[in-house]
Formats: structure tokens, C-alpha cells, sequence
């Protein structure tokens, strides 16, 4: 989702409660495509977020709810056509849960915070930890780093 997208009501980059809402409530605070993805496990086709591509300095978080999810240092290509990490920002901003869909046995990977479906983790990534989290990129918001940024700006006025 952009940044300049108006977010919902929940929408907190600070707030770590859970959030717990129904299929209707949340229907009415999401855009559509990201209510599909978030809400009904859907997933985008690849090479269609503008985060695959990203090489920007910052934070990933969760579209629906805020809550942070990969810091840019983990993102690499990973070929398959969707952002892909190899590491979550913490063990509690991620959920698995079993994927037993499309005859396929994968390991789901929801928000910590509002359970909204991420994407699936796989063990083909790369070290340190050989993972590869491959993520939707509509229900990711970015946030340029702060500092990272400011030097940026001061040295090309240099």
C-alpha cells in the first residue's frame, strides 16, 4: 500500500496490541485488493510490487495494521517474483501457521499483530539463516530510514 494511502483506523506504527477484527469491519477500513491478500489469502502476480525491485534504506511494515515487519538489510533477489527476506525484525512480528492448500505443503506467514496473510516462508533462502520469506508486496508499507536519508541529503549538498 503507499504511504500517502489514507490507512485504517487501526493503522499504528507504535501500538502493539493485537488487533481483532471481523471479515465486515475489515472489509470497510481495506482497499480491495489489499482486503484480497490480507483478509482471503490471496496472492499478487509476480513481478507486480513495486517492492521487488526496491533497494531503498529502511523499514518494511504490515500494510493493515503497521506493525513492523523486515528492515531493508534482509531484502534479496530472489528470482521468484515477489520481495523476499530472509529475516523478520522479530520473532513476534511474524505468525506461522500450517498451508495445506493447492496440494502443497507450505508454512503461511501472517502479522503478528493483526493475523493479516503475508505470504509463505521457505528453507531455499540464503545464509544466515536460509530462509526466504516471500512476502506480497500490497500489504507492505515502507519507511524510508530517517538517518539514512538525512546523510544522503547533506552529502549531495556537499
Amino acid at each position: 500500500m503507499d504511504s500517502n494511502e489514507k490507512k485504517s483506523s487501526v493503522y499504528s506504527r507504535t501500538d502493539t496490541n493485537k488487533v481483532v477484527m471481523n471479515d465486515d469491519e475489515w472489509r470497510k477500513v481495506l482497499p480491495k485488493d489489499v482486503y484480497h491478500i490480507a483478509r482471503e489469502k490471496g496472492t499478487e502476480r509476480p513481478w507486480s510490487s513495486k517492492f521487488e525491485k526496491f533497494n531503498e534504506v529502511g523499514t518494511y511494515y504490515c500494510a493493515v495494521c503497521g506493525n513492523p515487519l523486515f528492515k531493508s538489510d534482509t531484502k534479496f533477489e530472489s528470482g521468484c517474483g515477489w520481495p523476499s527476506f530472509y529475516e523478520p525484525i522479530s520473532k513476534s512480528s511474524i505468525i506461522y501457521t500450517p498451508d495445506n492448500t493447492h496440494g502443497m505443503n507450505r508454512n503461511e506467514v501472517q502479522c503478528g499483530r493483526c493475523k493479516s496473510h503475508l505470504g509463505h516462508v521457505f528453507d531455499d533462502g540464503p545464509p544466515p539463516t536460509g530462509l526466504r520469506y516471500c512476502i506480497n508486496g500490497v500489504v507492505l508499507d515502507f519507511d524510508k530510514a530517517k538517518e539514512a536519508e538525512k546523510k544522503y541529503n547533506e552529502e549531495k549538498k556537499q
